[in-house]
Formats: C-alpha cells, sequence, structure tokens
C-alpha cells in the first residue's frame, strides 16, 4: 500500500538504501512503484544504548503497565499540541511570524554551492516521482519549495527502507541507525548531500525532531505487525507514517498572515489531512495487501458487518463488502473535510500543492466507489488528465483567503 507524503505525493518511485542492509550503506535511487505495508504495535520501546543514557521512547506509545491508557488520539494531539505550543513560543519571542517567509543565509564558496546542487537534487527526486505535488511547489517562494522537496525526499527515503528493493534486509538496528543518522542531521551533521539539505531546512524553519523520529517508529511498526484490532490502533499507525508529515511542513508552508485561525487547530487539521490520505491509499489497496499477507483494517470493524480475514483473503465483492466499505470511506472523508479548514488558513502561496493533494485522494475514493467498491481485483486509479483537470480547480480555491478575511472583504 504506497503511502504519501506531504499531502499530494500520489506520483511513487523508490529510493532504496544499498549496502549491508544494516542502515549504513548507501543511497540509490530506482524506478517502480513503492508501496506502504504496515503494522501497529501500541507500544513501541526504543530502548538501545546509545553513548550514555538509553534511547527515549516515542512520544505516541503506551503507558506503563498498570498505569491507565490514553487513546492513539489522545496521544496523538498531545504532541501535535506541543508542536503548535513550540512555533507559537518562537514567535512570541521573536515578535515576528516564524511562519512566514524566511531567506536563508548560506555560507559562501563551496559549501554553499553544494548545498545549492542538494536542495536540486531533492527538486529532481520529487519531479520525478511527486509530479503533480512537484508542480504545486512552484507557486511557492524558492525558499519554501527547497525546504518542502528536503522534508519530502527524506521521508521517501524513511519509507522505502521497509518498503523498497532492500526491504527484506532491513532489521530493527538499521532503522535504529537510521534514526542515529536523523539526530545527527538535526545537529548540523548530515552523512551524505541529501541529509545536507534537510540540516539546512531545520536551521531556517522551526521544524521540530519529533515527528521525524515518530515517522522512524512507523517503519518499526511495519516489521512486526500486520493486523489492526481496532481503529485506534490504525489511528495511530496512520499518524506516524503519514500524520507526521503535516507537522513537519506547516511550519515551512506558513500560516496566512491575515489567519486568526490558532496555531493548533492548523496543525490539527494538517494532521487531517495526513490520515485522509492514508485511510484512502489503505481502502485502495486492500487486495495488493492481502496478496502479501496483510489486512490493515480494524478487525472489529471487520465483524461487525459480517466479514473476516477469510473474506479478504476470498477476495470477492458481497454485499456486506460494499456496506463496510461505505463505512469506511464514510470516515475518511470526514477527516478529508476536517483538513480542508487548515488549508484555507496556510499562507497563499503553499495553498495549491496542497488542495492539489486533497482533491487527488478523494478523487481515489470516488474511483473505488465507480469500481463497485472491487479493491480486489481493480486498482483505484485517476488518469493523468483527470490529474490535470483538477490542478485548476485545486488553483482556484487556492487564491480563496481565510474564511476569516472574507466578511471584510465585502464590505
Amino acid at each position: 500500500m504506497q503511502s504519501l507524503r506531504v499531502g499530494a505525493w500520489a506520483d511513487t518511485g523508490v529510493l532504496g538504501v544499498g549496502g549491508d542492509g544494516n542502515g549504513s550503506g548507501s543511497v540509490v535511487v530506482c524506478g517502480g512503484r513503492g508501496r506502504r505495508g504496515g503494522g501497529v504495535i501500541v507500544s513501541v520501546v526504543r530502548g538501545r544504548e546509545r553513548g550514555h543514557g538509553v534511547r527515549a521512547q516515542s512520544s505516541v506509545t503506551t503507558e506503563a503497565a498498570g498505569r491507565s491508557y490514553l487513546s492513539a488520539e489522545q496521544k496523538v494531539l498531545e504532541v501535535v499540541a506541543k508542536q503548535a505550543a513550540m512555533v507559537d513560543e518562537q514567535q512570541r519571542r521573536s515578535g515576528i511570524s516564524t511562519l512566514q517567509d524566511v531567506r536563508p543565509d548560506l555560507t559562501a564558496g563551496s559549501a554553499a554551492e553544494l548545498l545549492d546542487e542538494a536542495y536540486v537534487r531533492c527538486g529532481e527526486v520529487c519531479a520525478e516521482y511527486a509530479k503533480t505535488f512537484y508542480l504545486g511547489t512552484k507557486l511557492m517562494t524558492p525558499e519554501r519549495q527547497r525546504a518542502i522537496w528536503a522534508i519530502y525526499v527524506w521521508c521517501r527515503r524513511t519509507d522505502e527502507l521497509v518498503d523498497g528493493p532492500n526491504a527484506s534486509r532491513i532489521t530493527p538496528t538499521a532503522l535504529d541507525r537510521w534514526e542515529d543518522r536523523l539526530e545527527d542531521l538535526f545537529r548540523g551533521q548530515p552523512y551524505d548531500m541529501l541529509d545536507a539539505a534537510l540540516a539546512d531546512t531545520v536551521t531556517k524553519f522551526p521544524v521540530d525532531i519529533q515527528p521525524f523520529r515518530d515517522m522512524v517508529d512507523g517503519m518499526r511498526m511495519d516489521l512486526v505487525k500486520s493486523r489492526y484490532a481496532n481503529f485506534d490502533e490504525l489511528y495511530l499507525y496512520c499518524y506516524n507514517v503519514a500524520g507526521t508529515v503535516g507537522l513537519m511542513s506547516v511550519p515551512v508552508m506558513g500560516i496566512a498572515p491575515e489567519s486568526k485561525a490558532t496555531t493548533q487547530s492548523i496543525y490539527n487539521e494538517a494532521l487531517a489531512l495526513g490520515i485522509a490520505n492514508q485511510l484512502t491509499n489503505i481502502l485502495r489497496d486492500v487486495g495488493e495487501d492481502a496478496r502479501r499477507g496483510r489486512i490493515y483494517l480494524p478487525q472489529d470493524e471487520l465483524a461487525r458487518f459480517g466479514l473476516s480475514d477469510a473474506d479478504i483473503f476470498a477476495g470477492k465483492v458481497t454485499d456486506k463488502w460494499r456496506a463496510f466499505m461505505k463505512d469506511q470511506i464514510k470516515r475518511a472523508r470526514m477527516f478529508f473535510v476536517e483538513a480542508e479548514k487548515g488549508v484555507r488558513e496556510l499562507d497563499k502561496d503553499s495553498r495549491w500543492p496542497v488542495w492539489s493533494a486533497l482533491i487527488l485522494y478523494q478523487q481515489i475514493l470516488d474511483a473505488i466507489e465507480a469500481n463497485d467498491y472491487d479493491n480486489f481485483s481493480k486498482r483505484a486509479y485517476v488518469g493523468k488528465w483527470k490529474k490535470l483537470a483538477s490542478l485548476p480547480i485545486a488553483y482556484g480555491r487556492a487564491l480563496i483567503p481565510p474564511p476569516d478575511v472574507l466578511p471584510r472583504l465585502a464590505r
């Protein structure tokens, strides 16, 4: 099941990791289509020693045994609140909005040239594997373009650790090493050219490391589980592999100066877009995942509609399956509706790629319905011309200012 990053990354390819499979090899670019398989474990402990002390646990894990449990949504919203508070505090201290345009102050000489080359390479990867999204970024300021490309490439590389051509050789230790690289990157010690682009980005925008750590946790989940007991587990997984991208991206995309919405509400709505997109991926790829022995649908909800794993593996579209799918699609669309509120509050130069993503993924849900809910043998596909036709629609929506501004404009 193919994942999406930063909204519109629907066009996919592969960035695989070469070498010994332990996270120390070089990164190579390959053709093909990435897939996101996954599962959820409610508790993911990263208790491996590193230097002095023990690696901290993810912010999105269960409480210790014997303590009361929070739902996955409550835990995720705690992370969102912390991200928004961090941005608000930086804005208060600086006296200006840290979510406005940021101009990089690059060092002169060969280092600056190498950094420029790194960003160019990130843009090339984005253009090759995420054409629709890349086109949408062209309205953004050059600094924001480069930063979003750098985030895209890091997410793609992370995703391909467990879904790329070398996925069979990836171990928990390899993911620990990848997270070590992340920590070094945020300390200004990149391992390679593509890391350098992100290392520069996080010094120019108020991007926090926690969503990146949580995404690595999502990859850890992929290694150990292929079933979801309920939607709470599914929600946590969707946050880790897709909702995190919204938290990474909002500081770069920026909030409209005229917006009256709170920072936290916009972060919540960016999270909703990631959840909606990942739910759409899951519904689109049911048959593909089943052929890999994986079912990423809430087991309790399947049972409520009289369905079981055996029905998924049989791959037959029945009235029970249609009813189940209608219910799942309805929920995904509810998340899209919530996400739309946040898109309107973004800086005007950043709205187009996000609207493009939202419309495209809504069309995937439409395609599932058009296929009579047969996502076992048919892939819900949005054709090239339909994608292109949606771009002017997305652009038109991007021109509409935040809702609070419209009454003032009408006076």
